[in-house]
């Protein structure tokens, strides 16, 4: 018996949640959900109104959205030391947040061709690519992780941002982002994660 039902689709963002749930490595009952008719079905969107995944319920909680399921993991499984101690959190919620904003937006816009004018940028939440570019490289550059010596819930979320740029070119060759999206990404959970993951591709594939 598990408390965590995992709803997903493994060409989402489901799969930064499958890797935090890989790394807490408490069991999770998941369930994949097509896109269309699945994720738009008023029973899921009980569970999430926006009608997207990743999702997760843990006991009779709710949690939607892949970097707070990060953050709440970490909370919930203390044990698996993801997360700092409360007072030392700053540069852990920073990152966390940087990924979820600035860096999914200038992501999401690059890869569709949305060039913000000189008017525009300073309304936007990230400024520009360069920018963005810039503060990734000096937050991961520091130190091994990008809160310190120990990996933790913010490397799982700018990670997966990072590594997800440089895997379709959307963030430009980088050493720097390379070298750490190596270390990370050489975790076994989240080998783990991205095998599972990958099977259930390659079998909606041969059954397509």
């Amino acid at each position: 018996m598990t408390d965590i039902t995992f709803f997903t689709n493994p060409m989402s963002r489901g799969r930064i949640a499958r890797w935090m749930l890989e790394e807490v490595g408490t069991p999770y009952e998941t369930r994949y959900l097509n896109y269309g008719e699945d994720m738009q079905s008023s029973g899921y969107k009980i569970v999430n109104p926006m009608g997207k995944v990743p999702a997760i319920v843990h006991g009779g909680r709710v949690v939607t959205e892949a970097n707070a399921i990060c953050a709440y993991l970490a909370d919930a499984f203390p044990d698996a030391n993801l997360a700092p101690p409360l007072n030392e959190r700053d540069q852990y919620y920073r990152w966390i947040l940087f990924a979820a904003g600035p860096v999914e937006s200038a992501i999401a816009n690059t890869s569709m061709g949305f060039e913000l004018t000189e008017e525009q940028k300073p309304m936007s939440g990230y400024g520009d690519l360069e920018r963005v570019l810039s503060v990734l490289r000096m937050a991961v550059s520091r130190t091994p992780y990008v809160c310190g010596e120990n990996f933790s819930a913010a490397d799982v979320s700018l990670g997966s941002q990072i590594g997800f740029g440089l895997q379709f070119d959307i963030l430009p060759s980088d050493p720097v982002l390379e070298e750490y999206r190596d270390r990370i990404y050489d975790r076994p959970a989240h080998i783990r994660a991205r095998e599972i993951d990958d099977a259930i591709l390659a079998q909606n594939s041969d059954n397509s």
